[in-house]
């Protein structure tokens, strides 16, 4: 691998073996008929990466590890922008209806949760209340009045649309930027805490 993966990135090649040992069936399933896992932001030991699997319904999810060696095959959110289904649904309809903003905003963009999920892998995941997961890569501050506009455009979609902007210490929810509280969630690797400014967050709420 060139780097390591990213938070919302989808991995190929996690075994069932590489489970704990009370892992349930249908994740030992999921496994076996080559879903893929998705990057989740956590501690791990050197050689492993932390992983979600997910099941059919929406009460199936389980952490667990994936060993680095293992990646067959990774997809990044941002290589699902222009990937389209034949499926018709809001949350699709809604990324079609967004993406010429999106291509134009200045900033790497891309589709993370079910809709990335179903995108990549193939296997069935969005449904016709699902939301559109998106992730903004904004390395440089990103003003909250910007944050602001962000969402009154994205609430003009067909669906829900949950964006995360990805700042150089961890991710923070756009609609939470945007609101008038003083301090955001900010949660990365290590530690998830309220700041001021995502991308100084050298000030932490005690």
């Amino acid at each position: 691998m060139v780097s390591l993966p990213l938070a919302h990135d989808l991995l190929w090649g996690m075994t069932p073996a590489q489970l704990p040992a009370d892992a349930p069936q249908w994740a030992i399933d999921a496994l076996r008929a080559g879903q893929p896992v998705v990057v989740r932001r956590a501690l791990s030991a050197d050689g492993q990466i932390a992983v979600g699997l997910r099941g059919v319904s929406r009460e199936q999810r389980l952490a667990g590890f994936m060993a680095i060696d293992s990646i067959a095959h990774r997809v990044s959110p941002e290589a699902l922008c222009h990937v389209d289904s034949a499926r018709d649904l809001p949350a699709l309809r809604a990324l079609k209806q967004l993406r010429p903003m999106l291509d134009d905003c200045g900033w790497v963009w891309g589709v993370s949760g079910s809709v990335g999920f179903e995108l990549a892998s193939g296997f069935a995941a969005m449904h016709a209340a699902s939301d559109l997961d998106l992730i903004l890569r904004t390395p440089q501050w990103l003003a909250r009045n910007q944050a602001r506009k962000l969402v009154a455009f994205f609430d003009q979609a067909e669906c829900r649309v949950d964006l995360q902007l990805q700042t150089p210490f961890g991710a923070v929810a756009l609609r939470e930027w945007a609101g008038a509280s003083s301090r955001v969630l900010l949660k990365n690797a290590r530690q998830a805490c309220l700041v001021s400014d995502p991308w100084n967050p050298q000030e932490q709420a005690a």
